[in-house]
């Protein structure tokens, strides 16, 4: 007869027909605190243009294509990243299916061509990249119409085919010209396009703004926009050309700020210029003046709050004089009037002697010591996929030991997530399950912390995760204290729910059932050196 009863019991424990409360159980307790839980982000550019970091090579088939994907994705997650930057347009195509502009030279080694078998390249790294908790965010280059690289003929539909007018050959490249209306017009349809179109975390844009200069017989060859210009005068137009060129790119960066922001405000806009402003600022800095070469005006952007974040590229060694580091990260930091992210980037590429990974990680420690800096982007992802010089081995092992979650926006949301609730119960006979549900929306991550044996445990999950299963002897695996805190698209902290395991004296809390939704989630282990 005992044997029945406690068959039946187990039946019905893991049928969910009893609480299992009167043997284990919860009771909320928001006195308990746990670790803090750092705030950075951990991001890697995914360079698409000549086959920098993904694909290898163009021409793969689907599944080889995925593959290396995967395998990056991997390796972020690995490292406790929680970001990619991949390059979607690299000269004025997509990696992506696209009505506006032509699938890459770069994807299948024939322009406009799709994937074999097809598939959508940027929908497979978003759904994948949030199944290891890495936001996407998508880069763009704006103005770049085509690539010596790209090898075969130029697509139909390609801008340089439909609108010949537009573009401009400077030295081997083919550039949109910015001072044209119709061209910035037409770069950030194609940049809307995508955010309306798929669930991105970012939206970004690199240093390529007018192009790096080209050298004729020692000289500078002067961008070809003379008929641009001089159209723009006849209109009434008074800026000097130089002027005249900033301010075509100002009025592009802003227009394409205050669209996003309108469209979905949650998405970050985030700009990478070149890491020097200006030569001497600060005093003794020297290097290619960005304000009068490329027209880039990173300062004015940064400092009127047109960007959500920047990452100015700080590909030089602490050791360089007149391009430190620490100095122009300093500085960058100085100008933050507007309070926005700073997450400079820095270069895994280059020589052995420059970027040796003890240099790489005395920059990352650079930063975090560095006050008004939350982040770093790492350029680039091959070398770390590759463990060049097990600098991913260095950075998972001194830099990146615990996870991190990418730092709040409030300036874009002045809402905060509501208190989650929660339920415990026995699933099977050694299997316990703990159910929440949200107050409100789903959050875009959970973070869950557990206390077992005294130390404390840190999980972030999707936020359409729900359920936590613990197997095992359960008195030993039961966590003597838990707590979850919901994160919003915003990055913003929601009330946590936080409770402590119940003795036999106390009695248990009232709990409200949650309706589970079963995700998955993967894990990984510390890499090795290589001999």
């Amino acid at each position: 007869m005992h044997v029945v009863i406690r068959l039946l019991t187990m039946f019905l424990l893991s049928a969910g027909f009893l609480s299992a409360a009167t043997r284990f159980g919860y009771v909320e307790d928001q006195t308990i605190r746990p670790p803090a839980v750092p705030r950075e982000f951990r991001a890697a550019w995914i360079a698409t243009v000549a086959n920098i970091d993904w694909p290898s090579k163009p021409g793969l088939t689907a599944a080889q294509q995925q593959k290396e994907m995967l395998a990056i994705l991997d390796r972020a997650h690995q490292l406790r990243m929680n970001a990619v930057i991949l390059q979607v347009r690299p000269t004025a195509d997509a990696l992506y299916p696209s009505k506006i502009e032509p699938w890459s030279w770069y994807l299948t080694g024939k322009a406009g061509k799709p994937p074999q078998p097809y598939y959508d390249p940027l929908l497979f790294a978003i759904r994948e990249a949030s199944r290891r908790n890495l936001e996407v965010h998508a880069w763009f280059n704006p103005f770049r119409a085509r690539h010596p690289s790209a090898k075969g003929g130029v697509a139909s539909n390609h801008i340089s085919r439909r609108r010949p007018d537009l573009v401009r050959r400077y030295g081997s490249l083919d550039w949109l010209d910015p001072g044209d209306p119709a061209v910035r017009a037409h770069s950030k349809r194609v940049i809307m396009d995508v955010l309306n179109r798929y669930p991105v975390d970012g939206i970004h844009i690199d240093d390529y703004f007018y192009p790096y200069p080209v050298k004729r017989s020692g000289k500078v060859v002067s961008f070809p926009d003379s008929k641009t210009y001089a159209k723009y005068r006849r209109a009434g137009g008074k800026l000097k050309i130089n002027d005249w060129r900033r301010d075509n790119v100002n009025r592009f960066v802003k227009d394409l700020y205050q669209s996003i922001k309108k469209t979905k405000p949650w998405v970050k806009f985030g700009i990478s210029p070149f890491g020097i402003w200006r030569p001497n600022h600060p005093q003794g800095i020297k290097g290619m003046d960005a304000y009068d070469v490329l027209y880039a005006d990173a300062l004015l952007w940064w400092q009127l709050g047109w960007v959500d974040y920047l990452a100015p590229q700080l590909y030089w060694s602490i050791d360089m004089k007149e391009q430190s580091f620490p100095v122009l990260l300093k500085w960058w930091a100085q100008q933050n009037k507007a309070r926005r992210h700073l997450w400079p980037g820095i270069s895994i590429r280059g020589t052995k002697e420059n970027r040796h990974p003890f240099e790489v990680l005395e920059q990352v420690n650079a930063v975090r010591k560095q006050a008004g800096v939350n982040g770093h982007i790492h350029y680039g992802m091959n070398s770390l996929l590759t463990n060049r010089q097990n600098v991913a081995y260095y950075l998972q092992k001194h830099v990146y030991k615990t996870a991190a979650l990418p730092p709040p926006s409030p300036w874009l949301s002045n809402t905060q997530p509501g208190k989650p609730r929660m339920h415990f119960g026995l699933q099977a006979y050694r299997a316990a399950t703990f159910k929440w549900s949200a107050s409100g929306a789903l959050p875009k991550y959970w973070l869950l912390q557990q206390q077992v044996g005294g130390n404390w445990h840190t999980s972030i999950l999707p936020g359409s995760r729900t359920t936590l299963q613990i197997r095992g002897s359960l008195a030993e695996n039961l966590p003597t204290a838990i707590s979850l805190t919901p994160i919003d698209r915003y990055g913003k902290s929601g009330l946590p729910f936080r409770a402590r395991r119940r003795t036999s004296s106390t009695p248990p809390a009232k709990q409200t059932p949650a309706k589970p939704k079963a995700t998955t989630s993967s894990r990984t282990g510390l890499m090795k050196p290589r001999n």
